[in-house]
Protein backbone atom coordinates (compact mmCIF):
# COMPACT_ATOMS: atom_id res chain seq x y z
CA UNK A 1 0.00 0.00 0.00
CA UNK A 2 2.41 2.26 0.53
CA UNK A 3 4.45 1.91 -2.82
CA UNK A 4 1.06 2.64 -4.29
CA UNK A 5 0.62 5.44 -2.49
CA UNK A 6 4.62 6.78 -3.97
CA UNK A 7 3.45 5.94 -7.01
CA UNK A 8 0.26 8.11 -7.11
CA UNK A 9 1.95 10.90 -5.86
CA UNK A 10 4.43 10.76 -7.94
CA UNK A 11 1.76 10.56 -10.74
CA UNK A 12 -0.01 13.71 -9.50
CA UNK A 13 3.01 15.72 -9.21
CA UNK A 14 3.79 14.87 -12.43
CA UNK A 15 0.61 15.78 -14.14
CA UNK A 16 0.97 19.35 -12.00
CA UNK A 17 4.23 19.81 -14.07
CA UNK A 18 2.61 18.77 -17.68
CA UNK A 19 -0.30 21.50 -17.01
CA UNK A 20 2.13 24.19 -16.43
CA UNK A 21 3.72 23.18 -19.94
CA UNK A 22 0.40 22.99 -21.51
CA UNK A 23 -0.81 26.39 -20.17
CA UNK A 24 2.08 28.65 -21.22
CA UNK A 25 1.03 26.53 -24.68
CA UNK A 26 -2.46 27.81 -24.67
CA UNK A 27 -1.46 31.32 -23.60
CA UNK A 28 0.90 31.17 -26.90
CA UNK A 29 -1.71 29.69 -28.96
CA UNK A 30 -4.51 32.42 -27.63
CA UNK A 31 -1.89 35.49 -28.32
CA UNK A 32 -0.71 33.67 -31.87
CA UNK A 33 -4.94 33.98 -32.75
CA UNK A 34 -5.42 37.20 -31.00
CA UNK A 35 -2.52 38.78 -33.40
CA UNK A 36 -4.09 37.45 -36.23
CA UNK A 37 -7.84 38.47 -35.43
CA UNK A 38 -6.45 42.29 -34.97
CA UNK A 39 -4.36 42.12 -37.37
CA UNK A 40 -1.00 42.61 -35.83
CA UNK A 41 2.53 41.03 -36.32
CA UNK A 42 3.14 37.60 -34.89
CA UNK A 43 5.19 38.27 -31.28
CA UNK A 44 8.80 37.77 -32.13
CA UNK A 45 8.85 34.69 -29.00
CA UNK A 46 6.46 33.11 -31.17
CA UNK A 47 8.42 33.05 -34.38
CA UNK A 48 10.05 29.38 -34.20
CA UNK A 49 6.98 27.71 -33.04
CA UNK A 50 4.32 29.18 -34.66
CA UNK A 51 4.28 26.65 -37.78
CA UNK A 52 3.72 23.70 -35.09
CA UNK A 53 1.08 25.65 -33.03
CA UNK A 54 -0.58 26.65 -36.06
CA UNK A 55 -1.25 22.99 -36.83
CA UNK A 56 -2.16 22.06 -33.57
CA UNK A 57 -5.04 24.82 -33.78
CA UNK A 58 -6.25 23.56 -36.85
CA UNK A 59 -6.36 20.14 -35.05
CA UNK A 60 -8.12 21.42 -32.14
CA UNK A 61 -11.99 21.93 -31.62
CA UNK A 62 -13.46 24.35 -28.97
CA UNK A 63 -13.55 21.86 -26.25
CA UNK A 64 -10.21 20.29 -26.68
CA UNK A 65 -8.38 23.89 -27.28
CA UNK A 66 -8.86 24.38 -23.43
CA UNK A 67 -6.24 22.29 -21.22
CA UNK A 68 -7.43 20.28 -18.38
CA UNK A 69 -6.08 20.84 -15.06
CA UNK A 70 -5.33 18.79 -11.87
CA UNK A 71 -8.41 20.80 -10.19
CA UNK A 72 -10.43 18.34 -12.95
CA UNK A 73 -8.78 14.95 -11.38
CA UNK A 74 -9.08 15.91 -7.79
CA UNK A 75 -12.81 16.13 -8.16
CA UNK A 76 -13.91 13.85 -10.69
CA UNK A 77 -15.69 11.32 -8.86
CA UNK A 78 -17.65 13.89 -6.93
CA UNK A 79 -20.44 13.83 -10.27
CA UNK A 80 -20.82 9.71 -9.47
CA UNK A 81 -21.10 9.44 -5.53
CA UNK A 82 -22.04 12.29 -2.67
CA UNK A 83 -19.44 13.08 -0.40
CA UNK A 84 -18.55 11.15 2.61
CA UNK A 85 -16.56 12.89 5.41
CA UNK A 86 -14.64 11.68 8.85
CA UNK A 87 -15.13 14.94 11.41
CA UNK A 88 -13.05 14.60 14.10
CA UNK A 89 -11.55 16.81 16.77
CA UNK A 90 -7.64 17.55 17.94
CA UNK A 91 -6.49 15.03 20.50
CA UNK A 92 -7.59 15.34 24.84
CA UNK A 93 -10.50 17.77 23.36
CA UNK A 94 -12.63 19.92 25.47
CA UNK A 95 -16.43 19.84 26.04
CA UNK A 96 -16.72 22.64 24.07
CA UNK A 97 -14.80 20.77 21.40
CA UNK A 98 -16.66 18.23 21.20
CA UNK A 99 -20.04 19.91 21.68
CA UNK A 100 -18.78 21.91 18.43
CA UNK A 101 -17.82 18.50 16.02
CA UNK A 102 -21.22 17.36 17.00
CA UNK A 103 -22.66 20.12 15.79
CA UNK A 104 -20.89 20.41 12.79
CA UNK A 105 -21.99 16.61 12.32
CA UNK A 106 -25.59 17.61 12.11
CA UNK A 107 -24.16 20.55 9.43
CA UNK A 108 -22.49 18.09 6.82
CA UNK A 109 -24.81 15.07 5.43
CA UNK A 110 -23.24 12.03 5.47
CA UNK A 111 -20.57 12.84 8.33
CA UNK A 112 -19.45 10.07 10.64
CA UNK A 113 -17.78 11.67 13.86
CA UNK A 114 -14.54 9.80 14.59
CA UNK A 115 -13.67 9.16 17.78
CA UNK A 116 -9.42 11.20 18.32
CA UNK A 117 -8.59 8.95 20.94
CA UNK A 118 -4.22 8.20 20.63
CA UNK A 119 -4.47 8.07 16.73
CA UNK A 120 -1.93 10.27 15.05
CA UNK A 121 -2.48 12.36 11.58
CA UNK A 122 -0.71 9.56 9.19
CA UNK A 123 -2.98 7.00 11.04
CA UNK A 124 -6.39 9.11 10.55
CA UNK A 125 -5.36 9.65 6.90
CA UNK A 126 -4.76 5.95 6.16
CA UNK A 127 -8.14 4.49 7.93
CA UNK A 128 -9.92 7.73 5.98
CA UNK A 129 -8.33 6.38 2.50
CA UNK A 130 -9.49 2.77 3.55
CA UNK A 131 -12.65 3.52 4.27
CA UNK A 132 -13.18 5.64 0.98
CA UNK A 133 -13.91 8.72 2.66
CA UNK A 134 -13.85 11.44 0.19
CA UNK A 135 -12.53 14.41 3.23
CA UNK A 136 -11.06 14.33 6.87
CA UNK A 137 -12.36 17.32 8.65
CA UNK A 138 -10.12 18.17 11.77
CA UNK A 139 -11.22 21.15 13.95
CA UNK A 140 -8.27 22.52 16.78
CA UNK A 141 -8.56 24.59 20.15
CA UNK A 142 -6.83 26.64 22.23
CA UNK A 143 -7.39 26.85 26.19
CA UNK A 144 -10.94 25.45 25.23
CA UNK A 145 -11.79 27.80 22.58
CA UNK A 146 -12.13 26.25 19.06
CA UNK A 147 -9.39 28.15 16.77
CA UNK A 148 -8.57 25.98 13.66
CA UNK A 149 -10.35 23.77 10.94
CA UNK A 150 -8.55 22.20 8.46
CA UNK A 151 -10.06 20.64 5.70
CA UNK A 152 -8.29 17.60 3.53
CA UNK A 153 -9.83 15.76 0.67
CA UNK A 154 -8.97 11.68 0.07
CA UNK A 155 -7.22 10.39 -1.55
CA UNK A 156 -4.47 13.17 -2.67
CA UNK A 157 -5.39 16.43 -1.57
CA UNK A 158 -5.85 19.31 -1.33
CA UNK A 159 -5.88 20.07 2.18
CA UNK A 160 -7.26 23.89 3.20
CA UNK A 161 -6.36 25.48 6.80
CA UNK A 162 -8.49 27.71 8.15
CA UNK A 163 -8.28 30.28 11.39
CA UNK A 164 -11.72 29.67 13.36
CA UNK A 165 -12.74 32.48 15.32
CA UNK A 166 -16.33 34.03 17.05
CA UNK A 167 -17.54 30.38 17.68
CA UNK A 168 -21.11 30.29 18.29
CA UNK A 169 -22.39 27.02 19.22
CA UNK A 170 -26.61 26.15 18.99
CA UNK A 171 -27.23 26.49 22.91
CA UNK A 172 -25.41 30.21 22.91
CA UNK A 173 -27.69 31.26 20.53
CA UNK A 174 -30.87 33.17 22.23
CA UNK A 175 -33.19 31.95 19.56
CA UNK A 176 -34.46 28.67 20.14
CA UNK A 177 -33.14 25.67 18.84
CA UNK A 178 -35.70 23.80 17.13
CA UNK A 179 -34.78 20.12 16.31
CA UNK A 180 -32.68 20.26 12.76
CA UNK A 181 -33.84 18.91 9.63
CA UNK A 182 -31.60 16.50 8.14
CA UNK A 183 -32.63 17.73 4.25
CA UNK A 184 -29.75 18.65 1.97
CA UNK A 185 -28.51 22.28 2.26
CA UNK A 186 -28.76 24.99 -0.50
CA UNK A 187 -25.41 26.94 -0.52
CA UNK A 188 -24.66 30.65 -0.87
CA UNK A 189 -21.56 31.73 -1.65
CA UNK A 190 -20.90 36.16 -1.42
CA UNK A 191 -18.25 37.91 -2.44
CA UNK A 192 -15.78 35.36 -3.46
CA UNK A 193 -14.66 37.16 -6.88
CA UNK A 194 -10.91 36.12 -7.27
CA UNK A 195 -9.14 33.13 -8.55
CA UNK A 196 -8.56 32.08 -4.69
CA UNK A 197 -11.68 32.72 -3.82
CA UNK A 198 -13.39 30.61 -6.54
CA UNK A 199 -10.91 27.43 -5.31
CA UNK A 200 -12.33 27.98 -2.05
CA UNK A 201 -15.46 27.89 -3.41
CA UNK A 202 -14.81 24.35 -4.74
CA UNK A 203 -12.87 22.73 -1.59
CA UNK A 204 -16.00 23.77 0.48
CA UNK A 205 -19.25 23.31 -2.11
CA UNK A 206 -18.14 19.36 -2.33
CA UNK A 207 -18.23 18.76 0.51
CA UNK A 208 -22.13 18.90 0.29
CA UNK A 209 -23.95 16.71 -2.24
CA UNK A 210 -26.72 18.17 -4.40
CA UNK A 211 -30.19 19.51 -2.40
CA UNK A 212 -33.79 19.01 -3.69
CA UNK A 213 -34.96 22.18 -4.89
CA UNK A 214 -37.76 21.96 -2.21
CA UNK A 215 -34.73 21.50 0.70
CA UNK A 216 -35.60 24.45 3.77
CA UNK A 217 -31.76 24.77 4.77
CA UNK A 218 -29.51 27.14 3.84
CA UNK A 219 -25.75 27.63 4.82
CA UNK A 220 -24.56 30.89 4.06
CA UNK A 221 -20.31 32.07 3.05
CA UNK A 222 -19.90 35.76 2.88
CA UNK A 223 -16.38 36.97 2.43
CA UNK A 224 -15.42 40.21 3.85
CA UNK A 225 -11.74 41.28 3.52
CA UNK A 226 -10.60 37.75 3.41
CA UNK A 227 -12.54 36.54 6.49
CA UNK A 228 -15.71 34.61 5.90
CA UNK A 229 -18.43 34.28 7.85
CA UNK A 230 -20.52 30.99 8.23
CA UNK A 231 -24.16 31.06 8.80
CA UNK A 232 -26.93 28.06 9.13
CA UNK A 233 -30.35 29.10 8.95
CA UNK A 234 -34.17 27.46 7.79
CA UNK A 235 -36.41 29.55 6.43
CA UNK A 236 -40.54 29.55 5.58
CA UNK A 237 -42.21 30.96 3.22
CA UNK A 238 -45.50 32.75 4.06
CA UNK A 239 -47.92 34.45 1.01
CA UNK A 240 -45.65 37.48 0.98
CA UNK A 241 -42.84 37.36 2.91
CA UNK A 242 -40.18 34.68 3.72
CA UNK A 243 -39.27 33.87 7.63
CA UNK A 244 -35.72 33.10 8.45
CA UNK A 245 -34.51 30.94 11.89
CA UNK A 246 -30.96 30.75 12.53
CA UNK A 247 -29.91 27.48 13.48
CA UNK A 248 -25.91 27.88 14.44
CA UNK A 249 -23.62 27.08 14.91
CA UNK A 250 -22.05 30.68 13.47
CA UNK A 251 -18.35 30.97 12.94
CA UNK A 252 -15.87 32.86 10.89
CA UNK A 253 -13.30 31.45 9.67
CA UNK A 254 -9.41 32.72 7.71
CA UNK A 255 -8.14 31.10 5.68
CA UNK A 256 -4.16 30.32 5.75
CA UNK A 257 -2.86 27.87 3.10
CA UNK A 258 -3.92 25.86 0.77
CA UNK A 259 -1.31 22.33 0.14
CA UNK A 260 -1.60 19.83 -3.09
CA UNK A 261 -1.44 16.91 -0.73
CA UNK A 262 -2.98 15.48 2.33
CA UNK A 263 -2.31 16.59 5.44
CA UNK A 264 0.80 15.92 7.07
CA UNK A 265 2.56 15.35 3.66
CA UNK A 266 5.68 17.88 4.23
CA UNK A 267 6.53 17.14 1.00
CA UNK A 268 3.16 18.38 -0.60
CA UNK A 269 3.37 21.61 -2.45
CA UNK A 270 1.95 24.78 -1.19
CA UNK A 271 -0.48 26.89 -3.84
CA UNK A 272 -1.31 29.00 -1.95
CA UNK A 273 -0.05 30.61 1.80
CA UNK A 274 -0.97 34.14 3.72
CA UNK A 275 1.94 36.50 3.93
CA UNK A 276 2.72 38.92 6.26
CA UNK A 277 2.38 41.64 3.16
CA UNK A 278 -0.91 40.54 2.29
CA UNK A 279 -2.35 41.52 5.27
CA UNK A 280 -0.90 45.03 4.83
CA UNK A 281 -2.02 45.47 1.14
CA UNK A 282 -5.31 47.00 1.47
CA UNK A 283 -6.10 47.73 -2.27
CA UNK A 284 -7.10 44.35 -3.22
CA UNK A 285 -9.15 41.37 -1.69
CA UNK A 286 -7.87 38.07 -1.01
CA UNK A 287 -10.85 36.14 -2.16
Amino acid sequence: MLRKNVRLRKEYLMRIEDEKRAKQKYDNKMRLLNAEIERKNVPTDLYRDEENLRKEINAQDDNTIVPRTHLDDEYAMSFYREPQIALTTSRSPSQRLVTLMKEMGLIFPNCTRVNRGALVVKDLVTHCQQKNYSDLIIVHEHRGEPDGLIISHMPLGPTIYFGVKNAVLRHDLDVRADPLSEQYPHLIFDNFSTKLGERVITILKHLFPVPKIDSKRVLTFHNENGVISFRHHTYQKSFNQVDLNEQGPRFELKPYKIALGTIGQKEAIVEWQLRTFINTAGKKSVL
